[in-house]
């Protein structure tokens, strides 16, 4: 069993999964934790459905050409992130309200117009990804993607930091607020983009979700939270890879699911915010309660 997960790491065919699920998974690790702490979970979401109308016009454009794909889902998404802070920022629309109505509008353009497309058009590894079918281009967007992201994120840690817990006090400190969270919003795009061939519109929000939500049942460094993310999401992805090949099951479900058992993990065991450490810390009180009572009730 040993040889058979092992030849993951020389088998040629497999150089461009391995290196896209460290990609993707750092990266997306990385921003989880600004997705996680800001609570831009339902944003994520309603992103990755934006994906889908950007697609849908794509091919009844240009076709199945993976360029054209990338382009029409990226616009897609980037319309629905900023045109919900445009209208957050300009009217008296909560932020919350106007990205549910564009993402419910932007979901069901995409698919009516997926009913005109071809009757065959081979948009499942578009919908649940297929990492072991990535091209060289794809592994290429990948690459450029993640270092175009990763020193943003790194560079500007500290200002979206400030942004995201003291807005109003990053403001009087010079700190272009607005402009972050449009730029957050951009990134957010992008990080979707670099997924969507690998684990797909639909099982993208793990990677963006599941490795800040289990850090954070473990840490409460924002630093340390950063970089521990991002390994957690790079070595996941791999873990992931390792199951399916085992399992034959899809990998990007895979790596979701990995995802999924790493936070059940932390939610059961964390030694600080871990569901049994609180029940026997309940317990162990409820018994200091009773010896209390017994004390005062003069018991011998």
């Amino acid at each position: 069993m040993m040889e058979r997960w092992l030849h993951l790491f020389y088998a040629p065919d497999m150089l461009r999964p391995l290196f896209a699920a460290v990609l993707i998974g750092f990266t997306n690790g990385v921003l989880s934790v600004f997705i996680v702490l800001r609570r831009l979970s339902l944003m994520a979401d309603a992103i990755s459905h934006s994906l889908l109308p950007g697609l849908a016009i794509a091919i009844l454009l240009f076709g199945l050409a993976p360029a054209t794909l990338v382009a029409g889902a990226f616009l897609a998404a980037l319309l629905v992130a900023l045109g919900t802070q445009i209208i957050a920022n300009s009217t008296r629309i909560k932020e919350d309200t106007a990205l549910g109505l564009l993402f419910a509008c932007a979901f069901s353009l995409g698919q009516a117009l997926l009913k005109l497309a071809p009757a065959h058009v081979g948009i499942s590894e578009y919908l649940f990804g297929n990492i072991l079918g990535l091209s060289d281009g794809d592994l290429y967007l990948t690459y450029g993607i993640t270092f175009l992201v990763l020193p943003l994120l790194v560079l500007l840690q500290r200002p979206l930091l400030l942004m995201l817990f003291e807005p109003s006090i990053a403001s009087t400190q010079g700190v272009p607020v607005r402009t972050l969270k449009y730029l957050l919003m951009v990134v957010l795009v992008l990080a979707m983009i670099s997924s969507l061939r690998a684990v797909g519109i639909i099982l993208a929000l793990g990677t963006l979700i599941g490795p800040a939500a289990t850090v954070y049942l473990f840490v409460d460094s924002f630093t340390v939270m950063f970089w521990v993310s991002g390994l957690l999401g790079a070595f996941a992805s791999l873990l992931g890879l390792l199951v399916s090949d085992w399992t034959d099951l899809p990998a990007g479900a895979c790596i979701v699911l990995v995802l999924g058992a790493f936070f059940l993990i932390g939610y059961f065991l964390s030694p600080r915010y871990g569901l049994l450490r609180r029940l026997r810390k309940g317990h162990l009180h409820a018994q200091s309660l009773a010896r209390w009572s017994r004390g005062e009730g003069g018991q011998p």
